[in-house]
Order: C-alpha cells, then sequence, then structure tokens
C-alpha cells in the first residue's frame, strides 16, 4: 500500500448488521493487527448521531458525509433503509461526487441497488443479494448482472451478494489495498474459512 487509507462505512436506520459488521471486522483487524500503514476506519450516515439496524442493534455515526475526513473507500451496506435511500436526490448525489472524487465505493447485498439507483453501475459487471437480481436489472438494464459472484471487482466500484459475501468482499479489498499476504494473515487471525460455493 505505502500511504494511508481511510475507509468510510455507512450506516443508516435499516441497514443489515452483518453487512455493516462483516466488513469492518475485516478491515478492523486488518488495521489493527496487520498493515505497515495507517488504515483508519470510520462509521459515516446522513447525519452524527445513533442509527437503529434491521434486528435492533444501535450504532453510532461518527461523521455526517459532509463533515467526514476525506475518504478513499466508502462501504455502503444494504437492508431495508436501503429502499428508502435508493429514492433520496440528495444521497445519490453525494455517491455520484464521491465516485467523481476518486472514493472506491464498495456495496454489500442490496447497496448494489442504491448505486444502480445513482447511475453508477451503468454497463458495469455487478453483482447484489440474489433475491434482488431482478430488481437491480430493472433499475438499470445495462448491468452485467452477475449474482452468482459472491463479489465483483469492476475496478472503482466493487459490488458483493448478500449478507456474509460482505466479508468475502472486504477480505478482497484487504488484498487489494495490503496484498494476499496480509489478507491470509488476516483470515487466520479472524480464524475464518472462505466459505465453499
Amino acid at each position: 500500500m505505502g500511504s494511508s487509507l481511510t475507509v468510510g462505512v455507512f450506516v443508516f436506520e435499516d441497514a443489515e448488521e452483518l453487512d455493516v459488521a462483516g466488513p469492518w471486522e475485516v478491515l478492523g483487524f486488518w488495521a489493527a493487527h496487520v498493515s505497515a500503514d495507517p488504515v483508519r476506519l470510520v462509521t459515516v450516515g446522513r447525519e452524527e448521531g445513533w442509527v437503529r439496524c434491521a434486528k435492533g442493534l444501535r450504532l453510532g455515526v461518527d461523521h455526517s458525509l459532509d463533515t467526514a475526513p476525506a475518504l478513499d473507500v466508502l462501504v455502503h451496506p444494504g437492508g431495508d433503509g436501503t429502499r428508502a435511500l435508493k429514492n433520496n436526490s440528495e444521497h445519490l448525489d453525494r455517491l455520484k461526487r464521491l465516485h467523481d472524487q476518486g472514493v472506491l465505493l464498495a456495496s454489500v447485498c442490496t447497496g448494489s441497488l442504491v448505486l444502480a439507483a445513482a447511475g453508477l453501475l451503468k454497463g458495469r459487471p455487478a453483482t447484489t443479494h440474489r433475491d434482488f437480481a431482478e430488481k437491480l436489472a430493472k433499475i438499470d438494464g445495462t448491468i452485467d448482472l452477475r449474482a452468482a459472484e459472491r463479489f465483483v471487482d469492476a475496478g472503482d466500484i466493487v459490488t458483493s451478494a448478500g449478507v456474509s459475501a460482505g466479508i468475502d468482499m472486504a477480505f478482497h479489498l484487504v488484498e487489494r489495498f495490503g496484498g494476499a499476504e496480509a489478507a491470509d494473515e488476516v483470515r487466520r487471525g479472524m480464524q475464518y474459512d472462505r466459505p465453499v460455493s
């Protein structure tokens, strides 16, 4: 990697807990125990404060998207709350601005529907939760839908399938930024075996 990295995880009302906590654990373990370079994780949201996730877990929001430090990566989880977010023009505009600024956008589960609603998946390969693949295709018919894949790296946007697939995507991000040895070290430390498809 050779420099510092700032990762924001977007949290919102009715986000799916594991969509948030899975990538956070992988990236946080890498930051705390493996990476030789500084990796900073922050929660970001529509505003600072608290949000209640889909199963009742309350999470604190460190920064609004407007006040967050300069991000290199933004992880956008899925969950029931994406139904409102994909119709929120202010949120979609923020995602477009972040993408234009060179921030790597990474979605988990139905987070990809929000990226599609922002027009960011046009003509790109992408995935989502298998039960929402048709909805993703309906938002943008130009998407090269890869519903059978755990995650899809399209360069400046990475999408993952449902819920637990966000963990695999986060390992991919560790490997992308820190190398395969770092990702393997995090796997050993977390005692995480790759799922069998």
